[in-house]
């Protein structure tokens, strides 16, 4: 594997890592920062779905899961070939900080650094969105709602 084609995120979050791993596992939850849908079974081979845009769900299913530390699931979209479901893989750990959380992302197993890119931008787009429920704070209406790409 390539290190240019992987994704890495860092951002403090201002809550504890109880409410941030409840932001990212509980599909109510997921929903005030991302997405219109979600089934999420956060365990070993549950599910991972969610209809990031309302036009395109996201698929995969969770290898590891330690409970307000750390989540890794595969990922990929329906119906596409380039990131098929599942193809590639979000690992998160969740370090405690005196104010609050540190959110490392790594993504890994994209095929290309175009698409690479476009992940960046979405995760950077999305996990600026659940800083701001995690503060407490409205994002607004999601301007990726809709997209396809």
């Amino acid at each position: 594997m390539q290190e240019a084609l992987v994704v890495r995120r860092e951002t403090h979050i201002p809550a504890p890592p109880s409410a941030v791993f409840a932001l990212l596992t509980d599909p109510e939850k997921i929903l005030r920062w991302m997405g219109t849908e979600a089934e999420i079974e956060p365990q070993p081979g549950g599910i991972y779905l969610v209809n990031v845009t309302g036009a395109r769900f996201a698929r995969g299913s969770f290898r590891e899961v330690v409970p307000v530390h750390r989540l890794a699931y595969s990922f990929g979209w329906d119906g596409s070939e380039i990131v098929p479901p599942g193809s590639s893989l979000v690992e998160i750990d969740l370090i405690e900080q005196p104010d609050g959380t540190l959110l490392r992302l790594t993504h890994t197993g994209l095929p290309n650094a175009e698409q690479c890119a476009g992940h960046a931008e979405g995760w950077a787009h999305y996990l600026g969105r659940l800083v701001e429920v995690a503060a407490g704070r409205d994002p607004g209406p999601d301007p990726m709602h809709g997209r396809y790409d």
